[in-house]
């Protein structure tokens, strides 16, 4: 099976990176913004002119490149796919070692500079940089994925900059952003961008029952409650309480009729939020703890011995540092449902039913929608993205959310 059968909804996206894996050769390095490649139909491309150091094609083979596209839509996978294909030795396809070696993120010639925390720190960013200038010891290639390369403050960004001006012959960078204007211009102005499209909800749901074996009706629902963001609807497909979770959210801004309703309402989605959170990392946390145990020679039940507790804490706060943003994306993904749930109100009232998301809240959709009108509705929809921006400038989540759901009540 080759290394791009696993994803999905982005055809023309993997056509133009299958195309540059089978170019022989050395990376070419791109002296200045090149014509952008859009795997998305309709949208604008550069029309800055390619130096001559620039390949002239869109599957030519180049040192830097960026895939962008809304969160779910599978950026990370397809830069793990081409790593794969670049570092298999013989086929650019993908083999089977090679790509259980990048799944687990121990092959010699790949890093990866990713964040569990809110911001990538700058330790990390240099520790990548050093070891982009090694050559690759098994492979065609030495690869360098960052994950969420939006995460870099401007300063981190540009220990990252030098790196792409002058790259070794052999390295490749593989950045993820939510788009483009996410990083500086200089670093847009040194890589080639693929933008990837929202794949769609038929897409979704056969991976999800290509990967998981569920039912074709959970699979659908997953995806369209996940509006196609492929780990939710992995999460959603495969866990019953994720899935009550989100219910009990969506049920709880309807139900809202008075301020001390309001008040409640934000602490209890403050607390989904929270042991959403909690389901994902502390599983995590207890397997990491033991191996690191396991790797230090302390028996189950032995007490740390004091020369190893600083390793100890350093893991500790590695882990508080990822239940944090792991609260704020569960934060962050209940903001995005209300946000679904109030668009399919708005639907309701246009008379466009057949589009809306939660369709297992149909009649309750119909009672909101008739409680007030389009207007009302928009502005609940600017209540619940002025409560995103609030909490990504660090307003205590509790106090935005009382605030938005205290704007939401409907007399």
């Amino acid at each position: 099976m080759a290394v791009w059968d696993d994803l999905t909804g982005q055809a023309d996206a993997i056509a133009i990176f299958r195309a540059a894996a089978e170019r022989p050769g050395a990376v070419a390095t791109l002296e200045r913004p090149d014509t952008a490649t859009d795997a998305a139909p309709g949208a604008p491309a550069s029309t800055a002119t390619p130096s001559a150091a620039t390949p002239s094609t869109s599957d030519s083979m180049t040192h830097a490149w960026l895939i962008t596209g809304p969160p779910g839509s599978g950026r990370s996978n397809l830069a793990f796919a081409f790593a794969t294909a670049l570092l298999s030795p013989g086929t650019p396809q993908g083999d089977e070692t090679t790509k259980k070696l990048v799944d687990a993120r121990t092959h010699p010639d790949l890093t990866v500079l990713s964040t569990e925390g809110v911001i990538i720190k700058m330790d990390s960013v240099k520790e990548a940089v050093a070891r982009s200038q090694y050559s690759p010891s098994v492979g065609r290639y030495r690869v360098v994925v960052v994950e969420d390369a939006d995460r870099m403050v401007e300063r981190t960004s540009n220990v990252l900059l030098k790196a792409l001006e002058e790259p070794p012959e052999r390295t490749v960078w593989i950045l993820c952003a939510p788009s483009e204007a996410d990083l500086l211009p200089t670093i847009r102005s040194r890589v080639r961008t693929v933008r990837l499209r929202v794949p769609s909800i038929d897409d979704v749901a056969a991976l999800l029952i290509r990967r998981t074996g569920v039912d074709p009706g959970v699979a659908e629902q997953a995806a369209r409650q996940a509006q196609s963001h492929i780990g939710m609807a992995l999460r959603l497909a495969t866990n019953a309480e994720a899935r009550a979770r989100r219910e009990e959210t969506l049920r709880a801004a309807l139900g809202l009729t008075g301020i001390s309703k309001a008040v409640n309402a934000a602490a209890r989605l403050l607390a989904i939020a929270g042991d959403d959170a909690k389901a994902i990392t502390l599983e995590r946390d207890a397997t990491e703890r033991e191996g690191v145990l396991r790797s230090l020679g302390v028996e189950p039940g032995q007490s740390v011995p004091p020369a190893l507790r600083g390793q100890i804490k350093n893991l500790e706060d590695d882990q508080k540092r990822r239940a944090t943003r792991s609260l704020r994306d569960g934060i962050d993904r209940i903001l995005v449902d209300l946000t679904s749930l109030y668009r399919d109100v708005m639907m309701v009232q246009l008379g466009r039913e057949n589009t809306i998301i939660n369709r297992e809240l149909t009649s309750e959709l119909r009672q909101a929608a008739a409680a007030c009108g389009p207007a009302a509705t928009v502005a609940t929809m600017d209540a619940i993205a002025l409560a995103r921006q609030r909490i990504e400038a660090n307003v205590a989540p509790a106090l935005a959310l009382e605030a938005m759901l205290v704007s939401m009540i409907r007399r």
